[in-house]
């Protein structure tokens, strides 16, 4: 579904991704980790091109991301994207978010465009709020709210960056809640993210960067948890760290 083949990035002299290579198929749950400045959150905008690369080859589905001649309007509508500080339109609506880019984009019409957003509003289990405005919501609805307008697009991938890190630690489970149910059922998902607990329970493997924007593992979460031993200096360093409270 994604492949990324020797991927480097450059902001002026600094090198912020460097020779990233891993694939993910489909209904695969990936959880990226690592160090602050480690270019997780580069990594997966670079996906949908939200962060161009200057070498390297990206591949969403068969399309090539790093071809100038993609379409890549196209190419986003069918990748979902999740940020940290949730990027609603705060004068709209939640129906109105929720339906905007189906009409601009996908070209729906505005009824069937309802229909889909309310219908994955409800998946996320918000549907009482349809007319409330993002500011009339908790931290933890709005992402949740963003999730469903990401769903509402049909996307074959979900790229996540950071999705709780902005939210109060009570609200972080109703966001992770809503992750697992679209894990569980299939969705193939690209998780940036602190939650250890939810890479451990969700994930089917682990990418863990360091410093310089190297992939330095590329594991099962089995492996990456539970067998320390084989993981790099680095890694084990990290994990103690994390995994010690």
């Amino acid at each position: 579904m994604i492949e990324m083949k020797h991927v480097s990035k450059w902001y002026g002299d600094y090198q912020v991704l460097t020779d990233c290579s891993t694939q993910i198929e489909k209904g695969e749950v990936v959880v990226v980790c690592g160090p602050s400045g480690s270019g997780k959150s580069t990594l997966i905008k670079t996906i949908n091109a939200l962060e161009p690369i200057q070498q390297g080859e990206i591949y969403v589905d068969g399309t090539a991301v790093h071809d100038k001649a993609t379409n890549l309007p196209k190419l986003r509508s069918r990748v979902g994207m999740v940020f940290q500080h949730f990027e609603l339109f705060p004068h709209l609506s939640v129906t109105e978010n929720l339906t905007i880019a189906q009409v601009k984009v996908l070209k729906r019409s505005k009824e069937e465009a309802k229909k889909r957003g309310l219908a994955m509003l409800d998946r996320v289990g918000l549907s009482a709020h349809k007319d409330k405005f993002p500011g009339q919501l908790s931290g933890g609805q709005q992402q949740r709210v963003a999730i469903a307008r990401a769903l509402s697009m049909d996307p074959i991938v979900m790229l996540f960056d950071e999705p709780t890190s902005a939210l109060d630690p009570e609200m972080v489970g109703e966001v992770l809640d809503v992750m697992m149910g679209l894990a569980r059922e299939g969705m193939t998902m690209m998780v940036v993210t602190h939650e250890m607990g939810f890479a451990r329970k969700v994930s089917n493997r682990v990418i863990f960067m360091d410093v310089g924007g190297k992939i330095l593992e590329d594991c099962s979460s089995e492996d990456f948890f539970s067998n320390p031993e084989a993981r790099q200096p680095r890694t084990k360093d990290f994990l103690e760290k994390i995994l010690q409270h």
